[in-house]
């Protein structure tokens, strides 16, 4: 079970950076270079984005997935963020623009489909792929840590819309100073400070909510670290 002490208001924060790639392989140089300005106007058009510059680090990293995947077409590679993963789809919609860049970066068209897909009969048994896997890869190709953009729990701003897919599958249950979330099995599989009861409350009945929106006598920078945690441990998603 994963406890959770608030951090005290006024605490550090952690401080997010997009990093710039250094040492990726020349094959793949114009894959990378590859801009897409109808993708970023799309994003901030639906408010997927909040800025030019977001849009163009997300789509920065699809990129970089795409070269990665192909670098070692082995091992099947599971998509880690779902912020990320949402932006390739974005790029997908464009659908001649997508091939196009397939076609001319990786001779071949890209499918957007999951990890955990059935096997296909006929075609060789590929490697599944871990996070820290990917990390690894990831460094080695472009010559830098995987950024936080890639860990959606540090992505987490109370203006983030979260989903909750599944509500009312949990219940709570007071323990001292600690309240306890449990399956409706009874296994406790969070704890959090009794300070942000009425907020985990909330988040148990409710399908989709903004962070901002947690109720309770605790600090917006609480609200941010309660869901982060929670996205952590895959109760919650980020919504796009």
């Amino acid at each position: 079970m994963r406890a959770l002490h608030l951090p005290m208001p006024g605490a550090s924060s952690m401080t997010m950076a997009v990093q710039n790639a250094s040492g990726a392989a020349d094959v793949h140089a114009e894959a990378l270079a590859f801009e897409a300005p109808y993708l970023s106007e799309k994003l901030l058009k639906d408010d997927v984005v909040r800025s030019r510059e977001e849009a163009e680090a997300l789509f920065r990293e699809v990129k970089r997935y795409l070269v990665l995947t192909a670098s070692s077409p082995a091992v099947a590679w599971g998509m880690y963020s779902l912020r990320i993963d949402q932006i390739w789809h974005q790029f997908i919609l464009f659908t001649r623009q997508y091939i196009e860049y397939c076609r001319a970066n990786f001779g071949k068209y890209i499918q957007h489909a999951p990890s955990t897909a059935p096997t296909v009969e006929g075609l060789p048994k590929m490697t599944p792929s871990t996070l820290a896997m990917f990390a690894q890869r990831y460094e080695e190709l472009f010559g830098e840590p995987l950024p936080d953009l890639w860990y959606d729990e540090k992505n987490v701003t109370l203006d983030r819309r979260i989903v909750n897919s599944r509500r009312h599958a949990f219940y709570l249950q007071d323990d001292d100073d600690m309240v306890e979330l449990l399956s409706n099995e009874g296994e406790a599989v969070f704890a959090v400070d009794q300070t942000a009861r009425a907020a985990l409350e909330f988040i148990t009945y409710n399908g989709s909510f903004f962070v901002r929106e947690l109720p309770g006598e605790i600090s917006d920078e609480q609200r941010v670290a309660l869901v982060s945690t929670l996205i952590e441990c895959k109760l919650l998603n980020l919504a796009s």
